[in-house]
């Protein structure tokens, strides 16, 4: 009987952007787990359908509870079935990708409490996924532009990735990057340019795509940390994208120029990869891009959007070596792990990665640390709610 669901309970709670999301939690008699539903800005045109969260709520209270109630919480392709069947459509238009995910993910929570274990040993029990390192690649967005900030930079993230498989240290290699990055910023630009973005980077008050480029590998070379931290970039291209044109600084680019754009920064900086450097649609110029540059990842978020469908397509033209994975994209915790184990079958690297309306829930490290994924793309260390996601990492990792 200790593993049958009793009840599934969703709240409203505030995300770290201050709009409302759900809280979901998942009870065995008096065990229970829940899990903290993150919502994105930049959102892929085929991801998960969100529903408003009054709906939301009412959907696992109303319509999922009863369905979920008296199955065994251990059986999780079983309970992600269900709610798919309930759903009824592709992209969980009925009841809410953040309904489900909810759900979904709190049951994994409350069986690992039930099993004895922590979570990503629990995860380990419900798919095999080739692994690529012991401890993922920390992704800190330290400069937001795009739909992340209020600023002109149309380039959305602008990473650095620490070279070393020490959590504690990458995370400190990070931390020293953004001071230094401030005073550099608050000498070039002044005060108003060292706010935050919503990821926890700073949204410095320039439009010059390069610029945020030259910060970074400065501050790089003022810490003598040349070798130890990669520089790295999400465009999300589509932000920027409409009739068929580029619009980046100011002006109208065609995909063949902005490829050229990438092709001057990746010798100039040596990047370490790109993600969405094209719009959602434009599996060939990611192809293009990838075959001229045999040492870059190229990534795929709005282009795949954690789906199976869309990662094949992906697979037969050959448009990326990596892939992000947010399971609030998809809708199951099932499917998730169906597209990490399919992109890694096909050597395509796994980078887990938070959205920029977080909450203080840090199941994607215990994601990450599971599968031994390549990446983990949690922000900025400057704010609780994507450092707490580290700060787990950290005590997993010690294991």
């Amino acid at each position: 009987m200790e593993n049958k669901i009793t009840k599934i309970l969703a709240e409203e709670i505030k995300d770290s952007r201050g709009n409302p999301t759900i809280k979901v939690t998942v009870f065995c008699g008096d065990k229970f787990g829940s899990f903290a539903v993150p919502s994105g800005a930049s959102t892929g045109a085929h991801e998960a359908r969100v529903l408003p969260v009054s709906e939301a709520i009412k959907n696992v209270n109303k319509i999922i509870m009863p369905a979920l109630v008296g199955q065994n919480v251990l059986n999780q392709k079983e309970i992600d079935k269900i709610m798919i069947e309930l759903d009824g459509t592709s992209n969980k238009d009925n009841l809410g990708g953040n309904s489900m995910i909810g759900v979904s993910i709190a049951c994994v929570k409350t069986a690992a409490k039930i099993s004895g274990k922590e979570v990503f040993e629990y995860l380990r029990t419900l798919a095999e996924i080739r692994p690529s390192r012991k401890i993922p690649y920390l992704y800190m967005n330290l400069i937001n532009g795009g739909k992340h900030a209020k600023n002109d930079l149309v380039f959305q993230e602008y990473h650095i990735v620490p070279e070393t498989e020490d959590v504690g240290e990458a995370v400190e290699i990070g931390t020293i990057i953004q001071n230094t990055l401030k005073e550099i910023i608050l000498k070039d630009l002044g005060e108003e340019s060292v706010l935050l973005g919503d990821e926890g980077g700073f949204a410095p008050q320039i439009s010059d795509i390069k610029t945020p480029i030259f910060y970074l590998r400065e501050a790089i070379k003022q810490n003598d940390l040349e070798g130890k931290a990669h520089l790295a970039l999400d465009t999300a291209a589509t932000s920027f994208y409409k009739n068929g044109v580029y619009k980046v600084d100011g002006k109208d680019v065609s995909k063949e120029e902005l490829s050229n754009i990438y092709n001057s920064l990746i010798q100039e900086f040596n990047l370490f990869s790109i993600e969405d450097p094209f719009e959602q649609e434009d599996f060939d110029s990611f192809r293009k891009l990838k075959e001229g540059n045999s040492e870059l990842v190229i990534v795929g978020d709005d282009l795949t959007v954690t789906n199976k469908i869309l990662l094949k397509e992906a697979i037969e033209k050959n448009s990326i070596n990596a892939i992000i994975i947010k399971p609030n994209q998809i809708g199951t915790l099932t499917e998730t792990l169906e597209t990490m184990k399919l992109a890694r079958e096909n050597n395509i690297e796994l980078i887990v990665s938070h959205r920029s309306g977080e909450t203080d829930d840090d199941f994607i490290a215990d994601l990450a640390f599971a599968f031994g994924c390549f990446g983990l793309k949690a922000g900025a260390p400057a704010k609780p709610e994507r450092m707490v996601k580290y700060k787990r990492l950290i005590e997993i990792s010690k294991t």
